[in-house]
C-alpha cells in the first residue's frame, strides 16, 4: 500500500493499463488512485501484470 504501481488488466476490448498509488488490495480487488484523482478498482482475476514503479521525476520551477 502507498507504493506507485503500474497495472495491466483484461477488458472486453483487449487490455487496459493504470498507473497510480496502490490504495488497497482486499477481497480480490485492487484500488489504484491515478494522478487525476480517479480511483480504478481492478478485479484480481482480470489482472495480467503489476509492478512497483519509481515516482515520476520532479518538475523544476
Amino acid at each position: 500500500m502507498g507504493k506507485r504501481v503500474t497495472t495491466r488488466r483484461r477488458v472486453p476490448e483487449g487490455f487496459r493499463d493504470a498507473v497510480g498509488e496502490l490504495e488497497f488490495w482486499r477481497d480480490g480487488v485492487l484500488g489504484v488512485r491515478k494522478r487525476d484523482g480517479t480511483l480504478v478498482e481492478i478485479a484480481e482475476d482480470t489482472l495480467v501484470a503489476a509492478k512497483v514503479v519509481p515516482d515520476p521525476p520532479r518538475r523544476r520551477a
